[in-house]
């Protein structure tokens, strides 16, 4: 199965081959031609499972127009960005370099994507609980909201010392996902039992839509910091390890409850059936092309969706939002200025 949409290439089912033909790319399923796109209409190609070919030429021609071709697993964890010399501002850089080696400016930041997250997180358990059906669940969806907002009254007031600014975010995750079984509707909660968060791989359905949701925002995020100039390997909130992107991971943090909406309204709607998971031996759980499909679909419908930016008073779609922060994250680390993060409302 392959797909375009809004200027990407989705690979979704083994056995495909992607490969060049002249200026566009040809996707072929035993040497039939599935589809055809001239390369210039590309931003990038997202390639889930491994056994699905790209020929080298198609990445000679992806990376020379400008394409990135991501490749990830089949629950959706990126493994590989292939991609040409990036490109961008030095001195911007060296302004991203300069606030990474200061304490004091590293914790302002991280401070500032925790909070960012902690208030979505809110955001999300508040609509919940004003949604839900059972008198329990909305207590303890509304308990968890003022956990939420105690948190971020100490993260406030917390020194300049990232091992308790991360902290605070592990404490308001676990409590979190401790009620997110609480999100969904009761009639579905027999055919998606969820025990908490786990990955690399999910156990379970809802963990399996979390990854490949966060997958999807993952990449976007890299998208929007390497198009502003930003370098996305060095984050703040998120300590630098080869191979990590960890300012990504940071960017992330803000939208992680507006992917998690996502995946809980396709569930709790029934659009996603339990016979779209398959458990492999060992206890892990994947998608069907099926359930990739309807996830990507759905997650670039979203992002189609407007909304006034709260900040510029704009309407702007959704899928704008990782780009207009990253651009202001690049202005307050050129500026030193504290960096504001989106809030969903």
């Amino acid at each position: 199965m392959a797909q375009t949409l809004q200027n990407v290439l989705y690979l979704l089912s083994p056995g495909l081959s992607l490969r060049r033909d002249g200026l566009a790319l040809r996707v072929e399923q035993d040497k039939q031609l599935k589809l055809s796109l001239p390369v210039h209409n590309l931003e990038s190609v997202f390639v889930f499972g491994s056994d699905i070919y790209v020929s080298p030429s198609a990445m000679r021609l992806c990376w020379e127009n400008g394409a990135s071709i991501c490749f990830f697993t089949d629950w959706g964890r990126l493994e590989a960005r292939v991609e040409g010399v990036p490109q961008g501002s030095v001195l911007l850089r060296r302004d991203q370099h300069a606030a990474a080696s200061s304490l004091s400016r590293t914790a302002a930041l991280a401070r500032s994507f925790v909070a960012g997250k902690l208030q979505n997180t809110r955001w999300l358990l508040a609509r919940s609980a004003r949604d839900a059906l059972e008198d329990e669940d909305r207590g303890l969806l509304r308990t968890a909201a003022d956990v939420q907002a105690y948190l971020l009254r100490e993260l406030s007031r917390t020194e300049d010392n990232l091992d308790v600014i991360r902290g605070v975010e592990g404490r308001a995750a676990a409590i979190h996902f401790e009620v997110f079984g609480r999100h969904l509707r009761p009639a579905f909660r027999a055919a998606y039992p969820f025990d908490g968060r786990n990955r690399r791989p999910p156990r379970d359905a809802v963990n399996a839509v979390l990854s490949f949701l966060y997958a999807l925002l993952r990449h976007d995020c890299v998208s929007a910091l390497t198009a502003t100039g930003l370098d996305p390997f060095v984050g703040f909130l998120h300590a630098d390890r080869p191979g990590r992107e960890s300012l990504a991971l940071d960017l992330m943090e803000e939208f992680r409850p507006w992917v998690e909406r996502l995946a809980l309204t396709l569930l709790n709607r029934g659009e996603l059936k339990p016979a779209q998971f398959v458990e492999r031996d060992g206890g892990a759980v994947e998608l069907t092309d099926v359930a990739r499909k309807a996830l990507v679909s759905a997650y670039q419908q979203r992002k189609m969706e407007e909304a006034v930016h709260p900040l510029f008073r704009e309407t702007v779609r959704q899928g704008q939002l990782v780009f207009i922060q990253a651009r202001l994250l690049s202005r307050a680390l050129r500026s030193e200025v504290d960096y504001t993060p989106h809030l969903f409302s």
